[in-house]
């Protein structure tokens, strides 16, 4: 719940400002924590369909707004300038308003008393573990603006992969849509015209094509409301299956194994971990911890699961690699070997780097064959469409000419 309030500050200013909290005793608390005198405290009462919820969501902090905000933060640092005078500036140089909100609530915090790591951390959607361990760990070596300036760059090159791989999907996705959408058009509109002429003409040696084109225009024409209700049924249930832990177990094993995109997948998550892991060992994050946040923010639940399996070999005595060597379909025997060496050697982190970088490379080579290799296929599934849809309705009609 979000509650309005009015507040004055230890110099003695009046500011307003939203606060999140369960309840109204949780808000107060809040607000004291930032030593401020409550004047006024409100529930705010959100709707769906009111405007300012409609742009807060079109307007929602995006990862782009999260790397500059991290960039400029450590320029800023590294000029000397205070940290509670960087953010408020940050906040006003900030063009997205809910991201805004949120740098002035960080700040209200850090004024409060509260570490930068920890008002970072009050924002979970946004700031993940990872970035708040490696701030954290910034604030205890006294390396805060080279830890910001680290977040930034690997903010920068998760979002540049991340976009890859949305626009290799997005164009055969697009046409599929497309083509689909243009199917159900035709089959509606189009074709009921064309077919019934070879109804009415009594021709019963069609091929099999028409006669399938037939029946599946007379099908949809006469279910239009029942394609239509199975059609949302199943979109709309498959959606809310997939928000389930059988299905989101589903989906992330799916995501690996598939077909041409598994092997892109895969070698995105491999990166993601070996980055992540060798970043928060580097930053002397214990190998406990560094698992367990690496487990958070890898964001599949197959390699989550390896990882926490990990995380309680190495409690036990155990080693990371080892546990590695287990899952061969998931970590391949490159991964599990260097990290093995490295583990043998002290220089873990070096190893990760090493192959955080390969699966790094390889999964941006995959994308750019696979990318070039989508067009010809799509042309060709499209071309091979046409093909028998206007041969379904050309040679009965020449049939009927040669008749007549």
């Amino acid at each position: 719940m979000q509650y309005k309030y009015q507040v004055r500050t230890p110099d003695n200013q009046t500011i307003e400002g939203v606060v999140d909290a369960p309840d109204e005793a949780a808000a107060i608390d809040a607000l004291h924590a930032r030593q401020y005198i409550v004047l006024q405290l409100e529930k705010t009462e959100k709707s769906v369909l009111s405007g300012g919820d409609i742009m807060q969501f079109f307007n929602r902090p995006r990862t782009k707004d999260v790397v500059a905000f991290t960039r400029q933060l450590s320029t800023l640092i590294e000029a000397d300038v205070p940290l509670a005078e960087a953010m408020r500036t940050m906040a006003q140089q900030t063009d997205n308003a809910a991201f805004s909100r949120v740098i002035a609530d960080v700040t209200d915090r850090l004024e409060g008393g509260t570490a930068l790591s920890a008002a970072f951390g009050a924002h979970p959607k946004l700031f993940s573990q990872f970035f708040v361990k490696i701030v954290r760990s910034g604030e205890a070596s006294g390396r805060l603006a080279q830890s910001l300036d680290y977040l930034a760059d690997y903010l920068e090159r998760s979002q540049g992969i991340n976009s890859q791989v949305r626009n290799a999907l997005a164009y055969p996705a697009f046409v599929v849509v497309a083509m689909l959408a243009v199917a159900l058009i035709m089959t509606i509109y189009v074709l009921p015209q064309l077919l019934v002429i070879f109804q009415e003409s009594g021709v019963t040696s069609l091929p099999i094509t028409t006669q399938i084109l037939i029946w599946v225009t007379n099908f949809v024409n006469n279910y239009i409301l029942l394609v239509l209700g199975f059609i949302v049924v199943v979109t709309v249930g498959g959606w809310q299956w997939l928000k389930t832990p059988e299905g989101s177990s589903w989906w992330d094993n799916t995501k690996i194994r598939v077909p041409l995109f598994g092997p892109i997948f895969k070698s995105l998550y491999l990166s993601r971990i070996a980055e992540n892991l060798a970043t928060l060992v580097k930053s002397d994050i214990a190998i406990l911890d560094a698992l367990r946040v690496t487990s958070d923010v890898v964001d599949n639940i197959v390699y989550r699961d390896i990882l926490l399996h990990a995380e309680e070999s190495v409690r036990g005595g155990g080693s990371i690699s080892d546990v590695f060597r287990q899952y061969k379909k998931e970590i391949p025997t490159l991964m599990s070997s260097m990290i093995a060496i490295g583990e043998r050697t002290g220089k873990i982190e070096a190893m990760l780097e090493h192959v955080s970088k390969f699966y790094r490379t390889e999964s941006e080579g995959r994308i750019s064959s696979i990318a070039s290799l989508i067009e010809p296929v799509l042309v060709t599934i499209l071309g091979l469409g046409v093909a028998v849809l206007v041969s379904s309705i050309l040679l009965p009609l020449y049939s009927l000419v040669n008749v007549s």
